[in-house]
């Protein structure tokens, strides 16, 4: 006959524990969620900066394009670095010889491998203003800047070189970046404000860019300073695009 089994004796699971292996089971259950959750989040914050980099295309190729020019700047050797950027500069002999060229490539490399510099003030900036103007109105506008302030800036050195007021070692400088088409699309985010933050930015800026002109008095300040007078200029690129107020902005996020 059989016995019944002794109070102190339980089939496992029956005092709500289970043995190793349904301890396993919980554990993975608990990982594999978390593994979901965190895939789930990482392929959200891929389609959101996906989706950020396709709102403004042309900032983020030009970017890219930096990266590899600063890479390249970096590896070469500063005894040769000033005859390597001299060639695409933006200068009087290249100007004179093959114009077309190094207007490109002069917006394409930089005299300092600093990226990370160019990826910050690129979001500050031309990223906004690309998304607000759409690119090929942003693209108008820096490539206006960057074309005619060097010739402006350069014309006036070629002539006071001509004229004996320079040295004739200025028509072979180094004359490289970003930052006319910069300056440019700086001086258009102007009409991105309403009311007086317009006046306030606006001035500003021509402050910020007349004070080095007043001072240094270098062809590369006039070019900036000429490059946001022809962002000013742009004005009616412009047209029919909203304004932003920062105060109304402010006020209506926190209702």
């Amino acid at each position: 006959m059989h016995q019944p089994a002794e109070d102190g004796l339980r089939q496992p699971g029956e005092d709500g524990r289970s043995g190793g292996r349904g301890d396993g089971h919980g554990d993975g259950h608990g990982g594999r969620g978390r593994a979901g959750r965190l895939a789930s989040w990482g392929a959200r914050g891929m389609r959101g900066a996906w989706s950020w980099i396709r709102s403004a295309p042309g900032t983020y190729v030009w970017l890219l394009i930096l990266a590899a020019t600063s890479f390249v700047v970096a590896q070469i050797d500063p005894a040769n670095l000033h005859w390597f950027l001299a060639k695409r500069s933006t200068n009087i002999d290249q100007l004179r010889s093959r114009p077309v060229h190094v207007l490109l490539a002069s917006a394409i490399w930089t005299e300092q491998a600093d990226f990370l510099f160019y990826f910050v003030i690129f979001n500050i900036f031309h990223a906004p203003a690309e998304r607000w103007l759409g690119t090929r109105r942003w693209l108008t506008v820096a490539v206006t800047a960057h074309v005619l302030a060097t010739l402006v800036s350069q014309g006036i050195v070629a002539w006071d070189v001509d004229a004996g007021r320079l040295p004739t070692s200025l028509t072979g400088t180094v004359d490289v970046g970003v930052s006319y088409a910069l300056a440019g699309v700086e001086g258009v985010l102007t009409y991105r404000f309403a009311g007086r933050w317009r006046w306030l930015y606006g001035g500003g800026l021509l402050l910020f860019y007349l004070y080095p002109l007043l001072t240094s008095r270098t062809f590369a300040d006039l070019g900036h300073f000429c490059a946001v007078l022809i962002g000013l200029g742009c004005y009616p690129v412009t047209r029919g695009r909203p304004t932003w107020d920062p105060v109304t902005a402010w006020r209506s996020r926190r209702r």
